[in-house]
C-alpha cells in the first residue's frame, strides 16, 4: 500500500520543521536530531521531508537513508492511531507469541510494520517488553494485554474501533 505526503495538508508541519532543520544546520552530526525531529512532527520519514533534509542539510538521499534505515526508530510508514506491539522475547514466543502476530495480521490484512489503509492500526514486533512473567504480552498505544490468547485478538480489534475478519 502507499501513502501519499499531502505538502497543503502539511504546509504548517513543514514550516515548523524548517525551523528544526536551522537550529541544527551547522552543528556536526546534525542528521539524526534532524531524523528525529522530522518523526517526530510528521510520525515517519515523507520521501518529500527526507529530499528536503538532505537539500538543506547538503547530504546525499543515499546516505539519509542509510542513517534512517539502520535505526529501528524510524519508519517510513505512517503509524496508525493504534499501534499493536507482539513481544516475540524468548518466554512470549515459546508461549505463542508469534501466533498471536500471525492472528493479528491474518485479522487487519496486514503484516507486521505495515499500517491499515484506514490508518487505524499498526502492527510491530518487538523483542521484550520487560513482563516474562506475564508471556505472550501485547501493547497496544499504552495498554497493556498479559497472558494473551489468540482467540483474543479479535476482541482487541474491536475495542479500538476496527474490523476485524
Amino acid at each position: 500500500m502507499e501513502f501519499k505526503f499531502d505538502k497543503e495538508k502539511n504546509k504548517e508541519n513543514i514550516e515548523k520543521f524548517k525551523k528544526t532543520v536551522q537550529t541544527y544546520k551547522d552543528t556536526k552530526g546534525a542528521l539524526i536530531p534532524v531524523l528525529q525531529g522530522a518523526q517526530e512532527i510528521f510520525g515517519y520519514l515523507p520521501v518529500e521531508i527526507l529530499q528536503l533534509i538532505s537539500v538543506e542539510l547538503n547530504i546525499p538521499i543515499s546516505e539519509i537513508y542509510g542513517v534512517a534505515t539502520f535505526y529501528s526508530q524510524f519508519s517510513f510508514i505512517p503509524k496508525g492511531e493504534n499501534i499493536i506491539s507482539v513481544c516475540l522475547g524468548t518466554a512470549c514466543y515459546v508461549k505463542g507469541g508469534q501466533e498471536i502476530l500471525e492472528e493479528f495480521e491474518n485479522q487487519l490484512g496486514i503484516k507486521a510494520g505495515d499500517t491499515t489503509e484506514d490508518m487505524k492500526f499498526s502492527i510491530t514486533s518487538t523483542r521484550c517488553v520487560g513482563d516474562c512473567s506475564m508471556a505472550p504480552v501485547v501493547l497496544v498505544n499504552d495498554d497493556v494485554y498479559p497472558r494473551l490468547k489468540k482467540d483474543k485478538v479479535k476482541e482487541i480489534i474491536l475495542k479500538y474501533g476496527g474490523v476485524a475478519k
